[in-house]
């Protein structure tokens, strides 16, 4: 069966004008943002994350007389040299600094209104018959767009668009461009049950049956933020034991000391509703010890390595999470930089960068992955191989495509 898409097809979206609004929104939560390394700034790509450095408060450089946060053309990049240069040489030159744009079309209330990928699949003994799901769109460049907000409004990470567009500035992408929107997935193997988190792409699948039929199965896929490279995300199972709204943020000893030493906030707590709070307004308590799955107050972080190890969703999209995870829920945070997955009797590889630099070799990875799934056969080595180079997160068919007699005989 064809997995169904809950997503307006691309061709019907309404044309907007995209702004970075996302980096006018207030970062005043006191967490780094981290620096992700990878093996694409040799190559000349740009990277996906800014610098490791204190995070600046917009509310120093506004024009505004009502106090209110939207800063000058002139004050962002005030701000952002602030920020750079804080951070070091090092960082300066790993930055893509963004160009000023017009005013944003979109605001939180459009994002509130997008749609979410969630899909009916059929399943047998509990699991997916086919474990691709989504189809791919494209998206033409407009005057004002940054990755940022077509990566939010598509429910994209925003490592996901630009691995998915390697060469596009993120910041500045050319109107008339044609970039992909890399919304076509492989489920990670091989538990689908709850909340599965796989940490390379930096994206949340959450399974649920549907009552009374055993055959159906029910699958969310979000985006997420995670742990910079100083705290990582931690693989391991875990499951819920609790919900909350709006909750207080408890400053851990070493991330206040941190505050302390970068900004001088002696706070010990943070109030639910504050703008400073990172949590947002929905967290769920895992049985992880000090992680947690929650909102934030930077949605521009979600696809980038930024938090303290945590999972952090979009504000709209832990909003729809919420009620769909009850106490008690299973789930898992595990580490698979190659998937493998079937399709209509095809095979195919989604390749993710290996952001911890915990898989050595990805070819040996691969053929791992391939093998669990029972798919080792009737490989085209060259696709494969190409998949495995550019690291793009999409899936590529990698099996071999059938000749015509080859097909009548199977179907005699």
């Amino acid at each position: 069966m064809e997995p169904q898409s809950a997503r307006v097809p691309v061709e019907q979206r309404p044309c907007r004008n995209v702004s970075n609004e996302a980096l006018r929104q207030k970062s005043c939560s006191g967490e780094k943002i981290g620096t992700r390394r990878d093996s694409r700034d040799e190559r000349g790509n740009t990277p996906s994350t800014v610098g490791d450095a204190p995070q600046l408060c917009a509310k120093r450089l506004t024009n505004k007389k009502d106090g209110s946060q939207a800063l000058t053309p002139a004050a962002r990049l005030v701000a952002l040299g602030l920020l750079l240069a804080a951070a070091g040489c090092q960082a300066w030159r790993r930055f893509p600094l963004p160009h000023d744009h017009p005013p944003a079309a979109y605001d939180e209330a459009t994002f509130s209104r997008k749609s979410f990928a969630s899909f009916k699949i059929t399943a047998r003994n509990g699991t997916p018959v086919d474990t691709v799901i989504g189809n791919a769109g494209t998206y033409r460049v407009r005057e004002g767009d940054t990755f940022l907000d077509i990566a939010r409004y598509y429910d994209l990470g925003y490592n996901e668009i630009v691995d998915a567009n390697p060469g596009v500035d993120p910041w500045v992408p050319p109107v008339g461009t044609t970039i992909v929107l890399p919304t076509e997935w492989i489920l990670p193997c091989c538990s689908y049950e709850g909340l599965v988190v796989n940490i390379p792409e930096m994206r949340l699948y959450l399974y649920r049956r549907t009552p009374g039929d055993a055959r159906t199965l029910i699958v969310d896929t979000l985006p997420v933020g995670l742990g910079r490279d100083d705290r990582r995300t931690p693989r391991g199972r875990f499951t819920v034991r609790g919900k909350s709204v709006n909750p207080t943020w408890i400053i851990p000893p070493s991330i206040r000391a941190e505050h302390i030493e970068e900004t001088g906030d002696t706070r010990t707590k943070i109030p639910g509703g504050d703008p400073d709070n990172p949590l947002g307004k929905y967290r769920l308590e895992l049985t992880l010890p000090r992680y947690t799955i929650h909102g934030t107050n930077i949605p521009w972080g979600v696809g980038m390595q930024v938090s303290h190890g945590c999972a952090r969703l979009y504000p709209e999209d832990i909003e729809r999470l919420f009620p769909l995870v009850p106490i008690g829920t299973r789930g898992e945070f595990t580490y698979q930089a190659v998937k493998v997955g079937t399709r209509g009797g095809a095979t195919y590889a989604e390749v993710h960068r290996d952001i911890y630099r915990y898989v050595p070799q990805l070819r040996r990875a691969a053929r791992v992955a391939l093998k669990r799934r029972g798919l080792g056969e009737q490989i085209d080595e060259t696709a494969l191989a190409t998949a495995l180079q550019e690291e793009r997160g999409i899936p590529v068919r990698v099996s071999r495509r059938r000749g015509i007699a080859a097909m009548l005989r199977t179907a005699n």
